[in-house]
């Protein structure tokens, strides 16, 4: 079995970047590869971070900068440590045959590879449909990601984007009057990540919704008070179970659910450490 890091940077989520590089390395043997999965890749600061993690597990580099000096930066760091590194839309699977020292095999059953990704997304859409706004509790444990948020935190959407991607995922609305279900403190498979935004843009979302069903847009759900009490309410239970948070005020639903698979990568990485 061969094993080989592979990392990818892309100045955006990065969902491109990763399908060619499954697709690549579904045209070898016995590979195992370890994906490092960097996002929104967009100034120099946040390059050399990721440099030192690329230093300390050497591999190869793939990546997608529409940035030209980031993307000279990130050429002239590989070269000095000698590393392979290719723009996405050269040929990838050239460069993994370099690096790992064989041919691809163009032979029947490839395709069945791709084909498993395939099902595999259309399960985890059909689980994820299924276990939006806290339904289906007691099957959560076999989820990939649990999003926990006030109401119009953008979980839905999140969790329907992180299902195409491949991620079964559920998601549950936080009440103060109702509280979650015990469950939801005893998961064990699943990463727990709450969704939080800011009171004012929350308060925004929630009348621009109600007016949308043609409601009356002065109830206690757009009351400032009220929205600060159970954004306060949610934060706290974020903290007492040390979930991962992440603030959807300016982040796009795609920009949130990268940031979410890097911090699933990040989780599936330090348990087989």
């Amino acid at each position: 079995m061969s094993r080989i890091h592979l990392h990818l940077l892309s100045d955006s989520t990065g969902e491109t970047l990763e399908n060619i590089a499954k697709a690549a390395i579904g045209a070898f043997e016995n590979v195992e590869a370890v994906r490092h999965f960097w996002p929104m890749v967009r100034s120099d600061v946040h390059l050399d971070r990721i440099m030192e993690e690329i230093a300390a597990n050497p591999g190869l580099v793939l990546f997608t900068l529409s940035n030209h000096q980031l993307r000279r930066r990130l050429e002239t760091r590989c070269r000095a440590l000698g590393l392979p590194h290719v723009a996405a839309l050269d040929s990838v699977t050239d460069a993994l045959s370099n690096i790992l020292g064989q041919e691809t095999r163009n032979r029947p059953g490839r395709k069945h590879i791709l084909d498993e990704a395939y099902f595999a997304r259309i399960e985890a859409i059909q689980f994820t449909i299924a276990h939006d706004d806290g339904v289906g509790h007691e099957n959560w444990e076999e989820a990939d990601i649990v999003l926990a948020g006030v109401s119009r935190a953008s979980k839905t959407p999140t969790s329907i984007y992180l299902a195409n991607r491949g991620y079964k995922t559920a998601n549950i609305p936080l009440v103060i009057q109702s509280p979650p279900p015990p469950a939801l403190y005893s998961l064990k498979h699943p990463m727990v990540v709450g969704l939080t935004v800011s009171p004012e843009r929350l308060v925004q979302i929630r009348r621009n919704r109600l007016l949308s069903l043609n409601q009356a847009p002065e109830t206690s759900y757009v009351n400032l008070d009220k929205v600060q009490e159970e954004l306060a309410f949610a934060r706290r239970m974020f903290a007492d179970n040390g979930w991962p948070v992440i603030d959807m005020t300016r982040r796009s639903i795609e920009e949130a659910a990268a940031a979410i698979i890097n911090l699933f990568n990040d989780r599936v990485l330090a348990e087989g450490a």
